[in-house]
């Protein structure tokens, strides 16, 4: 066989070998359990104005205290469109959630939650994307697990559905009550 040839061969194999590894990586990993560098550690400090009253001023001392969801959306988000009637359900049961509007036009988001219902306690306008940056945040949605002393305990990337919270997130949300 030439020496071509040998090289050509071998480019193949190794070809198929990484596409083989891509693909193994691909099926064996959840792409909503992003790590985050967050975990375990304090809510950014921040300082933002409130969706609801743009003249209102949201600090990180208005998210501790109790056991919160801090969730990321916006309204060019598809999922977030998914995941926010789920949200008003949560909110009805008692939940505490919170949002930050993330990188979105500000009278959109606001005719969003009159036309969708607004099941946040707090909703933090991030136009630029700063406090979103802070948290690492890929994209929308995002939600954070956030205990009653303002450490992220948990992540999630992705739309959360009800069998989701049902299974494995309502879980999580009533230890960090009982603590």
């Amino acid at each position: 066989m030439s020496k071509t040839r040998l090289i050509a061969l071998f480019g193949v194999i190794l070809g198929v070998a990484l596409f083989a590894a891509m693909a193994w990586f691909g099926v064996h990993n959840d792409p909503s359990k992003l790590p985050s560098a967050l975990v375990g550690k304090p809510f950014p400090e921040f300082t933002a104005s409130s969706l609801e009253d743009p003249d209102a001023v949201i600090t990180r001392a208005d998210i501790v205290g109790r056991p919160a969801l801090v969730n990321v959306w916006a309204t060019w988000c598809p999922e977030c469109k998914i995941e926010h009637p789920v949200f008003n359900e949560l909110a009805k049961q008692g939940v505490v959630i919170h949002g930050i509007n993330y990188k979105d036009d500000l009278v959109e988001a606001q005719t969003w939650l009159r036309d969708f219902l607004n099941p946040y306690q707090l909703n933090i306008n991030d136009p630029k994307g700063t406090l979103g940056f802070e948290l690492g945040v890929y994209g929308a949605p995002e939600t954070f697990f956030v205990d009653k002393d303002g450490y992220i305990v948990h992540r999630h990337t992705g739309a959360i559905d009800e069998r989701m919270w049902r299974e494995q997130f309502a879980p999580l949300y009533q230890e960090l009550l009982d603590q």
